[in-house]
């Protein structure tokens, strides 16, 4: 079974959002289109709690994209974004959600983040993506979204390493930095995975 992560497709992603990924709001409506072409559809969620401490303003003295600790895991500090029942953690207004069977929501302890869709960034909690994409019988996994070089490269990083068949599509993710774009794509080549762009589905 073939099936699509759409990842963090979220207001607070897009331009005009509290952590804007530059261009993101380009890729919505090439998502809706590609849907249809998968057995399966699910998305992920940012979800966080609004004393999350991978917020800067959780931590006095400090300021968005100044770096921490967390648990023994370096953590960038963001802007606050994508709080729980906030507008800005719902999806884009033109998502079309129809296809989507389930959303996986990450993020949720507020002591430690969650950049992939399966686990939190120190991979001791599960979302229980994997144990649903292999209870539906998926082998191949196709993942987009936003951001490229963080949530949907993690995503996509743990799908290979969950023994998944995984294809990350360039064209349907922005970056927030070009050259972390670049790393990114190398980084899922090098690890077993392949990159593909939505006119080869």
């Amino acid at each position: 079974m073939k099936a699509l992560i759409i990842v963090d497709l979220q207001k607070d992603f897009l331009p005009g959002g509290r952590l804007p990924v530059p261009r993101g709001d380009e890729i919505v409506e090439s998502i809706n289109g590609i849907v249809d072409k998968f057995d399966l559809v699910v998305a992920t969620q940012d979800w966080h709690p609004s004393n999350h401490l991978s917020f800067a303003s959780n931590h006095p003295g400090k300021k968005p994209f100044d770096k921490v600790t967390l648990d023994g895991i370096e953590q960038i500090l963001w802007p606050d974004h994508c709080v729980q029942g906030s507008e800005g953690a719902g999806f884009a207004a033109h998502f079309d959600e129809r296809r989507v069977e389930a959303i996986f929501r990450k993020g949720t302890d507020p002591g430690i983040d969650s950049y992939s869709g399966f686990f939190d960034n120190g991979h001791k909690k599960s979302t229980g993506l994997k144990d649903y994409l292999l209870g539906r019988g998926v082998k191949d996994l196709y993942v987009c979204g936003l951001a490229a070089e963080y949530c949907v490269l993690y995503t996509a990083l743990d799908a290979i390493e969950l023994g998944f068949k995984t294809y990350y599509i360039e064209d349907l993710t922005r970056p927030i930095d070009h050259d972390a774009f670049e790393q990114a794509k190398k980084a899922i080549l090098q690890r077993g995975g392949h990159v593909l762009t939505a006119s080869s589905l």
